[in-house]
């Protein structure tokens, strides 16, 4: 079996990190468009606004999970929101997913977050097997609510 190996993304992975964006977003029904993730992704390294975590296996891009900042007020500490998190249909079984989430463990523990969040579809069992295996639980306690202000969406 590949090694899997975990780096943090920098701009020169913005190729193969914009490559496999798009392939996450064709996953939840968008139209591919390579260009608008490559502008995307760039932005988010310009900004410094996420940190992508890329997976390789035998040193090709295999998968992506990209975590964005944000803060509890009530107990006054950083989180981290898991918004991304997509393998390769080629790389799957391979570890790649397991590996990636336990990075962004390790790097929000180091930063001093209470917490990671993320949400998934509820038709996305697969990836939920992977978040219970990984020890997060489903939050029965808030509802979430979403007000789409851009009608563009």
């Amino acid at each position: 079996m590949a090694t899997v190996e975990i780096t943090e993304a920098a701009p020169n992975d913005l190729e193969a990190v914009a490559q496999l964006f798009d392939a996450y977003r064709v996953f939840y029904r968008q139209s591919s468009d390579v260009a608008a993730a490559r502008t995307f992704i760039r932005e988010r390294f310009a900004r410094r606004d996420s940190v992508i975590f890329l997976g390789r296996v035998g040193g090709e891009p295999a998968g992506f999970v990209q975590l964005y900042p944000s803060l509890s007020s009530v107990s006054m500490r950083p989180i981290w929101i898991l918004n991304d998190l997509f393998v390769a249909p080629a790389a799957r079984g391979a570890g790649v997913g397991r590996r990636l989430m336990d990075r962004a463990r390790e790097f929000a523990s180091a930063s001093g977050a209470l917490r990671i969040e993320l949400t998934t579809e509820r038709t996305n069992t697969t990836a939920q097997g992977l978040y219970h295996a990984c020890g997060y639980a489903r939050d029965d306690v808030f509802y979430k609510y979403i007000l789409t202000v851009d009608t563009r969406a």
